[in-house]
């Protein structure tokens, strides 16, 4: 694990502003190829999985609102930072419900397995952000129905309307 002191700063140029900058040593220690995962704690907090990006000029971290307003980050304020290479499957923690799907449905699990590490990560933070253990297995459900019916085509407005059902039931 690598700890360093950075302050959070603003992008001026696009909608993902707000980023914590990584000294470049570090980045490099913590990739391993192309994969840039990374677990990171911040102010002791964590982990949060996130990946490493490259500005023109430096590595850095996205850092979302919420984790900006639960953790009351402010800009220019130095911030303890430690970070760890992110070895898991899918570079985020695959919620029970999710798992235990996968683990019982062979043919959504084959489908899941063929979409990109991104539409993968993005399909367990759908489920993940979800609080109640119930409803994220509805939502688990309408993800793997989604993904059979569409023959592993991924259409966020269709699987929309897959949630919608589930919800409903």
């Amino acid at each position: 694990m690598k700890t360093f002191e950075a302050k959070l700063s603003r992008f001026d140029f696009n909608h993902w502003q707000n980023h914590i900058p990584v000294p470049d040593p570090i980045a490099a220690e913590m990739m391993d190829g192309n994969h840039r995962r990374v677990l990171v704690y911040l102010q002791d907090r964590g982990p949060f999985h996130m990946a490493l990006m490259k500005a023109k000029d430096y590595w850095y971290l996205l850092i979302n609102q919420d984790l900006i307003k639960s953790l009351h980050l402010e800009q220019g304020i130095s911030i303890q930072v430690k970070l760890e290479k992110d070895n898991s499957e899918f570079g985020h923690e695959v919620p029970e419900e999710f798992e235990v799907l996968l683990d019982q449905d062979k043919e959504g699990n084959d489908f899941f397995r063929t979409l990109t590490p991104g539409k993968q990560r993005s399909l367990i933070y759908l489920v993940s952000k979800v609080k109640n253990p119930e409803s994220r297995m509805k939502k688990s459900l309408a993800i793997l129905h989604h993904l059979k019916v569409s023959k592993g085509r991924l259409d966020f407005k269709q699987l929309n309307e897959w949630i919608k059902f589930y919800n409903n039931l």
